[in-house]
């Protein structure tokens, strides 16, 4: 029986879980952010830019994913996915998984943060960083992890 298409799903996966997972975390630190440059304006302030940052680096789950799927599109048809289906669509499920909550997580982290800068002056903002940062560092893993095992 051929089961070529578990794999050519698990080729998709990344990418996928990866843009949910940044749109999840976006929306988070956007709505964040939003309120922030309303109270900002309404305080007679200068918008703080440095809330972009925040709201922009969950994006970065979805390149991962995007290079992982480019990487699997050079074996679409090969062995891989016809001699291992399982571990393909195993592999692309975890690495999707793993950017999806990563980058989901990173924006609730970030809208925290953006609440944080807009309370005290935009002091936190290296701490705020770190701790993204370290989220990213998850999906950074996954990705990593995803040459280990292919």
């Amino acid at each position: 029986m051929d089961m070529s298409w578990l794999g050519q799903i698990g080729y998709a996966l990344p990418l996928g879980l990866g843009g949910v997972g940044s749109a999840l975390g976006i929306a988070a630190a956007g709505r964040s952010a939003a309120g922030a440059w309303a109270k900002e304006a309404n305080a007679g302030k200068g918008l703080n830019a440095k809330h972009l940052i925040l709201v922009g680096m969950p994006l970065s789950q979805t390149i991962y994913g995007f290079l992982v799927a480019l990487l699997f599109l050079k074996d679409l048809v090969g062995e891989t996915t016809i001699a291992k289906p399982g571990l393909v669509f195993g592999v692309g499920l975890a690495v999707g998984l793993a950017e999806m909550f990563s980058a989901w997580m990173q924006g609730v982290i970030g809208a925290a943060g953006v609440r944080s800068l807009s309370e005290a002056d935009s002091k936190p903002f290296a701490f705020v960083l770190t701790a993204m940062g370290i989220c990213e560092t998850v999906g950074l893993f996954a990705f990593a992890l995803m040459f280990l095992l292919l």
